[in-house]
């Protein structure tokens, strides 16, 4: 599941992720258990709208480690 993000076309971030969202440009969409879930339900809400595909991953640090990065990630997407 994970390996997605690190072949594919990604977003990091839910500001990113948000304005791609508004673009249409998302085709699915990673979000982490442990977030802060105000930042995340907003996000998670307006891909069930769109009829993208949201995929759970436990921690923010497994999620940012599969995007590649440093820091720990709420949410990233596939593009």
């Amino acid at each position: 599941m994970l390996e997605e993000l690190s072949a594919a076309n990604k977003i990091v971030g839910i500001k990113q992720l948000r304005k791609a969202l508004a673009d249409g440009r998302v085709k699915k969409v990673f979000v982490a258990r442990d977030a802060d879930p105000m930042l995340t339900e907003p996000v998670v809400t307006q891909c069930l709208q769109q009829q993208i595909t949201v995929e759970s991953v436990p921690t923010m640090k497994q999620l940012g480690a599969a995007c590649s990065i440093s820091v720990d990630a709420a949410a990233a997407a596939i593009v």
